[in-house]
């Protein structure tokens, strides 16, 4: 089964211009997570999606595959769409963030495997317990609920699940009551076409969440617990923390 990672490099965020190409030490950021992906014992293929020409450039210097994409695009679904469309073999698609440099190459493999072993499954993601009260209250960091068969109930930038008593939030958090979403995305291509095709949703216009959409149209995301920290680089702060990080991960 031809397994295919597309990774979203949009040089125009809003919070950090010309995020792909941050210099993290010697190399710049996608570069960097291009690099993490090749890690995985699942993928075939690494492809980046950029709108810029100075991304691409930057792709094609170290060697790496890069596709152009229109500018007009609204998400990162949508981009990383518009590639897989092109790829005939493509089975399943990975969606991996452009901004997480040090992605574990095992967890996107652990991502990837509940779509190898059930054949009627469409979408999967990863989530992580939540430990502190700062990630519980960001609204940057997305919450999640599931089901006991580990299907997503609900996406948010609230925390959730509500609790009545507000002094029980630190036992919560230290009982492991509480998850965040790590923005990696497995699916399948033929749904991964069809979904993007689809109307935004109410609740993903409220929560500025698109896998909202996913569940608002009946379809599971099967969400797949892992412990290895990630970090995503959205700041200038989050930027000084990867290239700190960055001096022990190389």
């Amino acid at each position: 089964m031809k397994i295919t990672a597309i990774i979203p490099a949009r040089y125009g965020s809003t919070r950090l211009p010309g995020k792909p190409l941050a210099q993290i030490l010697d190399k710049p950021m996608i570069e960097w997570v291009y690099k993490s992906v090749r890690k995985s014992r699942l993928v075939e293929r690494i492809i980046v999606a950029t709108d810029d020409q100075r991304v691409y450039d930057a792709v094609k210097n170290f060697g790496g595959e890069v596709v152009m994409t229109p500018e007009d695009m609204q998400t990162g679904s949508d981009r990383i769409a518009y590639v897989a469309n092109q790829l005939p073999d493509a089975e399943i698609v990975i969606n991996v963030q452009g901004d997480e440099p040090f992605i574990s190459g095992s967890i996107i493999d652990d991502a990837v495997m509940p779509l190898l072993v059930d054949p009627k499954l469409q979408v999967s993601t990863l989530v992580k317990k939540i430990t502190t009260q700062d990630d519980l209250n960001n609204p940057s960091v997305v919450k999640v609920v599931f089901d006991n068969f580990s299907n997503a109930i609900y996406f948010s930038r609230s925390p959730i699940p509500y609790l009545r008593e507000g002094d029980l939030i630190q036992s919560a958090l230290d009982s492991g009551r509480f998850y965040k979403h790590i923005g990696l995305y497995v699916y399948r291509k033929e749904f991964l076409l069809y979904y993007t095709r689809l109307p935004q949703s109410s609740l993903e216009d409220a929560e500025k969440l698109e896998q909202l959409r996913i569940l608002e149209n009946g379809y599971d995301i099967r969400v797949v617990e892992t412990e290895i920290e990630s970090i995503s680089v959205d700041t200038a702060e989050d930027l000084y923390k990867a290239r700190t990080y960055a001096l022990s991960f190389s």
